[in-house]
This record gives structure tokens, sequence and C-alpha cells, in this order.
């Protein structure tokens, strides 16, 4: 859900202003520590409450932030759980790609966001942990809204029938995905020579006949054939390139954990049916706003606590 992602926008922003601010609160020595929360078994000591503190201090939050905090990792505990009850996993890269998407965002290098971490008191290891289960959540989110919409189709239909019956129409993607694969301990050293590769092949393109073999005059290129997509569907980080990008021809290219990637528009068509009539509806629902996602996050998370085991200390 994108409200998820979203809560880290206002605390990008802040962060920034914390640049200039004197570290708030020091690292405690592991010996300090101490257990505050036991949650199914998962402790939650002083240290983590704190780092917390020093992360809703950075986005000016007021109130009792020591429960606020205490509350906050609470909760985080409870939806890590949930995702490893789903098997939803987050990989380093994709933690990695998001870190840098952040610092990014805020005209950062990714050193200079690690120091503004340590010096609010934040700490780069609390922050990783917080986008990684922000993304996980999200996830999960998204499969309960899965299962809770399975007469989605049928919902469709019915606010179709309420619109006089027209269906809706959608353009329908036929695409073709390239890959210039950048091994993670190479990423530094060969990026730049494999965008450079990745834009002259874009140059090349006409069509999606000939893209394998191109791939084959460059080393470790991958291309995957991703059927079609109707544009509602559109990856949100594709969908911008995709529209601009004409029958035949490439998106521009961009950095992903897997290392550049742009991708082909083989063909387009004008489709109107029940599918479309779904997936169209689908998106208008999520776009009246996050409240439904918010309202589904926070009633899947006190379900989390009522089954829980919580001992505070």
């Amino acid at each position: 859900m994108n409200f998820l992602l979203s809560r880290l926008a206002p605390a990008a922003l802040l962060l920034l202003a914390g640049a200039a601010m004197p570290a708030v609160l020091a690292p405690a020595p592991a010996a300090a520590q101490e257990i505050r929360q036991v949650i199914n078994g998962t402790a939650v000591t002083n240290y983590d409450i704190q780092r917390r503190v020093a992360f809703l201090r950075v986005q000016q939050r007021r109130g009792n932030l020591q429960n606020e905090a205490a509350e906050e990792m609470r909760d985080q505990v409870l939806r890590s759980q949930e995702m490893r009850r789903l098997n939803i996993r987050i990989s380093e890269q994709q933690l990695d790609q998001s870190y840098k998407n952040f610092a990014d965002s805020n005209k950062l290098t990714v050193k200079q966001l690690d120091g503004i971490l340590q010096q609010s008191g934040v700490t780069k290891a609390h922050f990783r942990e917080f986008i990684r289960v922000q993304m996980g959540w999200g996830q999960a989110i998204q499969a309960r809204a899965s299962a809770e919409g399975s007469r989605a189709d049928q919902q469709a239909l019915r606010e179709l029938a309420k619109r006089g019956g027209t269906k809706p129409s959608a353009t329908e993607y036929t695409l073709q995905q390239f890959i210039f694969v950048v091994p993670e301990r190479e990423r530094r050293s060969i990026m730049g020579r494999r965008k450079n590769e990745a834009n002259a092949m874009r140059g090349r393109v006409s069509g999606c006949e000939n893209t394998r073999d191109l791939a084959k005059t460059v080393l470790d290129v991958t291309v995957r054939d991703l059927g079609r997509v109707l544009e509602p569907e559109l990856p949100p980080d594709w969908e911008k390139q995709v529209k601009a990008a004409s029958v035949g021809r490439a998106t521009t290219a961009r950095e992903t954990p897997r290392g550049v990637e742009f991708l082909v528009i083989c063909s387009t068509r004008n489709v109107d049916d029940d599918k479309v009539a779904e997936v169209v509806f689908q998106k208008e629902q999520m776009e009246k706003g996050d409240n439904q996602g918010e309202a589904l996050s926070k009633r899947y998370t006190e379900e989390l606590r009522k089954r829980a085991r919580i001992t505070s200390r």
C-alpha cells in the first residue's frame, strides 16, 4: 500500500533539518540495555525504544514520546513476525535500493544520510529496519486486501451497471524487459559502463522481434517477455516511462537492484471488457485515498495485538 511507504516522506524532510542538530542520543553500550517488552518471545530493549524516540523527535512529534516509541516498537515487532509467518522477505538488495532512493530523494549521498541518522541518534540500523518492515507490511496489507476482496470482479460489474453499462476502456501494452546484470559487489565499479551499454542498446531497438539477437551482442544481458499489461496495472516506477515511449521503442534506462533495466513497447491496443472494468474499478478505489489502506492496517495490527503474548517490564 502506498500509504505505508509514503510515511517516509515527511520524515525525509525533517531528517534534513536534523542534519545540523547535535547528537540527540548516544548509542548505549550493550551491557546497559534492559528489556522493556517481550512480544511473542521477541524482546524490545530500552535501546530500541530510545532509537525510536530519536526518530520521533526528528519527525518533530510531540507528546509522551517514550510511550509512543514503545507502542511503535511493539507494533513493528508484531508486523515483522507476521511477515515471517507469511514468508514475506525483503532482500538486502531491495533494502539497499530503498535506502539509496531515500537519500537520492533528499539530494544526499548514502554516506551523508548515514551521518545524519547517527548524529540524530536514530542510527542507520534502526532506520533500515523501519524501512524493511514498512516494505514487508505493505505486502502483507496487499495480501489481506486481496483475500478480503475476492469478490472484486462482481463488485466491479455492479459498479459498471450503476454507470449505465458502458464499459471503461484502457490501453493494453505488450512489453519486454532488458536487464543489464550488475552483481552487487561490482555496482560501484561497473554501473557507469553498464548504463552506457544500456543506452546504446536502447538506440538500436526497433521492435521486439530482434531483441534477443541484440542482447547477445553484450555480455550479461537478459531479455524477458512481460506479456500483456493493462495501463492501470503498470508498475508505478515504470508507468510514466512506458506511456512516454512509442511502439517499437524503449523506455529510459534506470538503475534497479538487479542492475540497469529498460522496457520495450512491443505493441499496444485499446480494450474494453470485463477484465478492464474490474481493474479500472479497483484502481479507482485505491485512488480515493489511503484511508482504506490505513484502516485495514490498523485493524490488521489490532488483530495481531489481541492474539499476541505481550509482557511489559
